[in-house]
């Protein structure tokens, strides 16, 4: 759940980073910010149960998912060939590591 709950902050907050216009926007900076200290502290909740890297993994690749998803919604951001193929390889990384590795924390 702490994972789950820090990439959906890291998203927030990314997709805020954009409307913030280089932090001259007060609004989207503050959620910006907010955003991104959550989800470093759910994120180091997750540490206890999943290894950093597998975690850090986890984080950012499902991440970039979802804020490719909410680009092409909110800023009309569609990826082209080479990203949606970049994005399945995310995909299938994040599955292999999911099904085969036996790391602990």
């Amino acid at each position: 759940m702490y994972l789950l709950g820090a990439i959906l902050a890291e998203t927030i907050a990314t997709t805020f980073l954009k409307k913030t216009e280089q932090f001259t926007k007060l609004g989207p900076s503050l959620v910006t910010i907010l955003g991104y200290c959550i989800a470093f502290y759910l994120l180091s909740h997750t540490l206890k149960a999943i290894p950093v890297g597998v975690a850090y993994g986890l984080w950012s690749a499902i991440g970039i998912v979802l804020i490719v998803i909410v680009s092409a919604i909110l800023f009309k951001q569609i990826p082209d060939l080479p990203a949606i193929i970049g994005i399945i390889l995310i995909i299938a990384g994040v599955v292999c590591i999911q099904m085969f590795s036996k790391m602990e924390a």
